[in-house]
């Protein structure tokens, strides 16, 4: 069972036990535990977060005085039938809300309970956040967008985007994608042939609604990008993990049979680590020979500084490839804007079927990004985001060989994330628990596979720490696994 959802986020001067008290009812009250749910035996949970198994027993208990929870002799801890109970927080003042209808039952699937990777919302009060996609605020030029964002208010800038344009994307950004990013990455595109998304996800789900027909197998890479397997299992096909290894997506037979396939190629997610060549050649060999689709995800496109791969798109001569891209790792994951490259037909129906969600995407934020990227500021941004991240990205690969040397690294050469894998003795979400007392935030790996894997690995992201603290956070986690093993020694001698 995934109880991950259930492990708490402490709060500065918080006890565990308050901790997962809010976590529990917060779980409850969106429905990611479901009247009637048997809770996780206490001493599986115990060990799960680094625990005294009382402290488990007294949550429990503590819910059920109030009234979440009900104890069964022998069986164990359930959610009880009228706990649609609200928190605020431990001291808000609670209302009990009753409904008529049965939601669980009506429910035609439960996204709200799979896995998904989560992000402490204060992420920013840590001192080392090794945390993956999150943009560093000290090099965003937010003077120059705020000038561009005031140009994008000039009267006939909000004469376009304050209109109703239903469909149309703004003419600027789609230009502006067309001449200056995609050629970056050998891609040439006409304007009919591009589609701005919110987001490379938002593209992702497009494709998952408009190509996949019942039954179709659709390939996501394993260990892979959580929501790409999400979004897919919402579709009508079935989905199929294909293992990597250190060239990305692997071929073989866990092809056989796929019409689809999500692939990473650039910097696999979440590994990093890059397709050579050669297999992306064997790989778009398989496409035409299997009549298959491939769905080129290039999510860290902009900021890549290693040698630039040319995209798999670039190399596509049959149309098999369709490109999603985004702009949240230049620009802030909050201004939602990306772009799909497929052919006319392909975008035609995207575009028809994105109205039906949503119209547009914001046409405001287009035309400030469209502004930001005509007079020239993005280049100056990538430029500068590249060098950051080249240096981050030096320094945290020496930083773990020497504090972390029994934790290998995945063998990538770039990207803005290390991928690790823990020895035998060390459990990655015990270390994120010890890891936080110290000020140290990353991300374990347990969400990016399909099943939970025989190994444990988790995922170092350095966007957003600057590269003066890295030497030093990883030494405060170097700290927290010595803290582990000392815990662990103590509890055996006893």
């Amino acid at each position: 069972m995934n109880w991950a959802h259930l492990l708490p986020e402490r709060e500065a001067g918080q006890t565990i036990q308050g901790a997962l008290r809010q976590s529990i009812i917060s779980a409850i009250g969106a429905g990611r535990l479901a009247a009637g749910q048997r809770m996780p035996p206490s001493r599986a949970l115990a060990e799960r977060m680094g625990v005294a198994r009382n402290t488990i027993i007294a949550v429990y208990e503590e819910l059920v005085a109030r009234g979440y929870l009900i104890s069964t002799e022998r069986r164990g801890y359930f959610v009880e039938d009228q706990a649609g109970k609200l928190a605020v927080n431990e001291n808000a003042e609670r209302t009990e809300t009753r409904s008529q209808t049965d939601w669980n039952d009506r429910f035609a699937t439960m996204p709200a309970a799979w896995r998904h990777i989560s992000k402490p919302t204060n992420w920013q009060d840590y001192r080392f956040p090794f945390i993956y996609g999150q943009v560093d605020p000290e090099l965003f030029p937010v003077a120059v967008w705020r000038t561009c964002s005031r140009d994008a208010m000039g009267r006939s800038a909000v004469n376009y985007w304050a209109a109703d344009q239903a469909m149309d994307d703004d003419p600027l950004l789609i230009e502006q994608i067309c001449r200056q990013i995609l050629p970056q990455h050998g891609v040439f595109a006409r304007p009919e042939e591009v589609l701005v998304t919110l987001g490379s996800q938002h593209g992702l789900y497009l494709l998952s609604q408009l190509l996949v027909k019942p039954g179709e197998l659709v390939g996501i890479e394993e260990p892979g990008y959580t929501d790409a397997r999400n979004i897919f299992a919402l579709s009508r096909g079935q989905v199929r993990g294909v293992p990597v290894d250190a060239g990305g997506m692997r071929l073989g037979p866990w092809l056989q049979g796929l019409r689809y396939a999500v692939v990473t190629p650039a910097h696999q997610c979440p590994t990093m680590v890059t397709m050579p060549n050669d297999r992306r050649q064997a790989l778009l060999k398989w496409a035409g020979a299997a009549d298959a689709v491939l769905i080129e995800d290039d999510y860290e496109g902009e900021t890549r500084f290693e040698a630039n791969m040319p995209a798999l798109k670039s190399m596509d001569r049959d149309g098999r490839v369709i490109y999603l891209g985004t702009l949240s790792k230049v620009l802030a994951p909050g201004v939602r804007i990306g772009f799909m490259v497929a052919p006319e037909a392909v975008i035609r129906e995207a575009r028809a079927l994105r109205r039906l969600m949503h119209r547009s995407a914001p046409l405001n934020n287009q035309r400030t990004a469209a502004i930001f990227l005509a007079e020239g500021h993005c280049q100056g941004l990538v430029r500068s985001l590249r060098h950051a991240l080249k240096e981050r990205w030096e320094t945290i690969c020496a930083a773990v060989a020497v504090a972390l040397p029994d934790f290998p690294r995945s063998p990538s050469i770039g990207g803005s994330s290390i991928w690790l894998t823990c020895p035998a003795d060390i459990n990655p979400q015990h270390l994120l628990l010890k890891a936080r007392e110290r000020g140290v935030l990353f991300e374990p790996g347990e969400p990016f596979f399909a099943t939970p894997p025989g190994e444990q690995h988790f995922r170092l992201g350095f966007s957003s720490i600057p590269a003066s603290r890295i030497n030093e956070g990883v030494q405060a986690l170097a700290a927290a696994v010595a803290d582990l093993r000392l815990q662990t020694q103590r509890s055996a001698s006893i």
